[in-house]
């Protein structure tokens, strides 16, 4: 690819400017190009981080976080904005309508990023043209937790009886990450099971304490306290590691289901043109306060944990997860109209 630094100046605008437009998977521009390309200090007014959810969801909670940390870097701070509606296609979409001047930041989840757009073609935002990566921040690990009346002590447990008859799991909705982790399950084990959206996984959870169904797939974070209390049981976690508070829990792919993984995750991203080395300059301020060991126990207090990724590699992670979120919608017929 052309040196912009080796052109005289209209050409190598014109250069910068293709740079801006190259798709997400593209690499942010290298750092000795960033203090020539900022022509003015940033940010120049308070820095808004939209988050498609309502104030107190997981998703919220952690870009309040990075919010708080940026205002500390940052003379005229940074601020949340909440926009949720429509599973998260609203803030989304205000996101990507965005002036693409570094002001508006999107907290970008699983859900609205990548696994709405794999099961409805109606979205007006499109995850790879409609933005570009800053950094990833974090996962959300996810287990599967059975009612104490199931019957289910182990994977093995459920994948037996699921194999031979239907099974019911709950989730927190139609096309959440949870619901689509279940039928990612389904299609990698052989297993029957039917799906039973909640409105929320704290309702799904709910009825696995009251014994109403049978297993469901939630966050650690959630399920954590009622397995402490014995009113639900750990049967194994969707990622691709243990937990540190359930370290006798196997994941999915230990216990039987190998090559099985669902994470739901956290990440930022900026409206696509964007200029790349304001982007790149971004990118590193977010990965320095992700660097901050103070910062990481502060995610984990929330359940989740820090998954720091710079913005070339949060990009081919986000359209990986893409591929195969519409992969799995595909085959089990997952469509949202």
């Amino acid at each position: 690819m052309p040196n912009p630094e080796a052109r005289p100046p209209a050409a190598r605008r014109r250069v910068l400017a293709t740079l801006a437009a190259l798709p997400v998977l593209f690499s942010p521009v290298p750092r000795a190009a960033r203090a020539e390309t900022l022509a003015e200090p940033f940010p120049q007014r308070s820095v808004r981080l939209l988050v498609p959810f309502p104030p107190g969801q997981a998703a919220d909670i952690a870009a309040r976080l990075l919010a708080d940390q940026l205002s500390r870097r940052w003379g005229p701070g940074a601020v949340v904005d909440n926009r949720p509606g429509a599973g998260g296609a609203i803030g989304m979409e205000a996101a990507a309508r965005a002036p693409a001047d570094g002001h508006t930041l999107l907290y970008a989840s699983s859900g609205p990023t990548v696994i709405l757009p794999a099961v409805s073609d109606r979205l007006s935002y499109d995850p790879l043209r409609d933005f570009i990566p800053v950094a990833r921040v974090l996962d959300t690990p996810l287990m599967l937790t059975a009612s104490t009346n199931s019957g289910f002590r182990t994977l093995a447990d459920l994948l037996a009886r699921a194999r031979a008859t239907e099974v019911n799991y709950g989730s927190g909705g139609f096309a959440s990450t949870q619901h689509m982790a279940g039928a990612l399950l389904a299609a990698k084990a052989g297993l029957k099971l039917n799906h039973i959206p909640y409105r929320g996984s704290a309702q799904a959870l709910a009825d696995i304490v009251a014994g109403n169904i049978p297993v469901m797939v939630d966050s650690v974070a959630s399920s954590l306290p009622m397995i402490r209390e014995g009113r639900a049981v750990a049967l194994a976690l969707c990622g691709p590691t243990r937990e540190p508070a359930l370290p006798g829990i196997p994941t999915i792919a230990e216990a039987g289901v190998p090559g099985y993984e669902a994470v739901a995750w956290g990440g930022v991203m900026l409206p696509a043109g964007t200029p790349p080395a304001l982007a790149a300059t971004l990118s590193d301020t977010v990965l320095a306060i992700l660097a901050d060991p103070a910062v990481q126990a502060r995610i984990r207090e929330t359940g989740q944990t820090p998954s720091p990724g710079p913005a070339a590699e949060f990009g081919r992670f986000v359209a990986a997860e893409l591929t195969k979120w519409r992969e799995v919608a595909r085959a089990a017929n997952i469509r949202l109209e």
